[in-house]
């Protein structure tokens, strides 16, 4: 399929949490094709930051031909997109990599940090029993829009909110079952949750957050160890952007 790259004018952007962002994107072409689980690579318009930010897609509305982002400032250019406003534009290329695989069997659907964003398109869309399960370090956002799709359950790092530790922690604590589980967040909590699923003979499908440079995989900047060769490389090396970012747990090195 050919990539789309084009300019998206910003249709709204606000600051929803501390340091988080919720921009929409008039962009028609990628918002046709998107699937739960791709990203798009952003480009800043300051000329010196030459490389794209990956920023994963929180929602499709394919009628309006409208794509979500849900980000954090992390760096220069995350902060130039916080800053800028309706109606302005940017380029943008996408929808990127492999998204889930929906499947009609019970599920557990967690988001821990700012991989909590990716994973409310696929609570919008999955039409499974599920339960959500979200992993905060402090402020909680985008909680309601999770409540309108299914069961929420929570935790928290100081246990301001819900249980007071991992996602993990949560799941055992609320007696949470499921035939699969689909997640997105930092590297520790995804090693969990694989490590969780082999232990209660689920299947896992995760979702790895990486720094990225070209976001198509000519690049090889953003690489797993995995435990099948990669045709490309001929190594155990998968590329996060072009054969994921989703994974089955069971093919990724921790």
């Amino acid at each position: 399929m050919d990539l789309i790259k084009e300019n998206a004018v910003i249709t709204r952007q606000q600051e929803i949490a501390p340091g988080i962002y919720d921009m929409e994107l008039s962009f028609p072409k990628g918002a046709r094709t998107a699937k739960p689980g791709q990203f798009l690579a952003m480009y800043c318009n300051d000329g010196t930051k030459l490389l794209p930010r990956p920023i994963s897609i929180c929602g499709i509305d394919k009628g309006k031909g409208i794509l979500r982002v849900v980000y954090r400032i992390a760096g220069e250019g995350t902060r130039e997109f916080s800053q800028m406003r309706e109606g302005e534009s940017l380029e943008v290329m996408g929808p990127l990599g492999n998204g889930f695989t929906m499947k009609e069997e019970e599920a557990i659907i967690i988001g821990g940090g700012i991989g909590i964003p990716p994973m409310l398109e696929l609570s919008r869309q999955l039409s499974a029993p599920k339960t959500i399960v979200l992993g905060y370090r402090d402020n909680t956002f985008l909680k309601e829009e999770f409540e309108s799709c299914g069961d929420v359950r929570v935790a928290t790092e100081d246990g301001r909110e819900g249980v007071k530790g991992t996602v993990i922690d949560a799941i055992r604590e609320y007696g949470i079952k499921g035939k699969v589980i689909y997640a997105c967040g930092p590297m520790p909590m995804l090693k969990a949750v694989a490590e969780y699923a082999q232990e209660n003979g689920m299947e896992a499908q995760i979702s790895l957050e990486e720094r990225m440079a070209c976001g198509i995989g000519a690049c090889l900047g953003c690489i797993c160890r995995s435990k099948t060769k990669d045709h490309h490389t001929n190594v155990n090396n998968k590329r996060i952007c072009k054969d994921g970012p989703v994974f089955d747990a069971k093919e990724v090195v921790f």
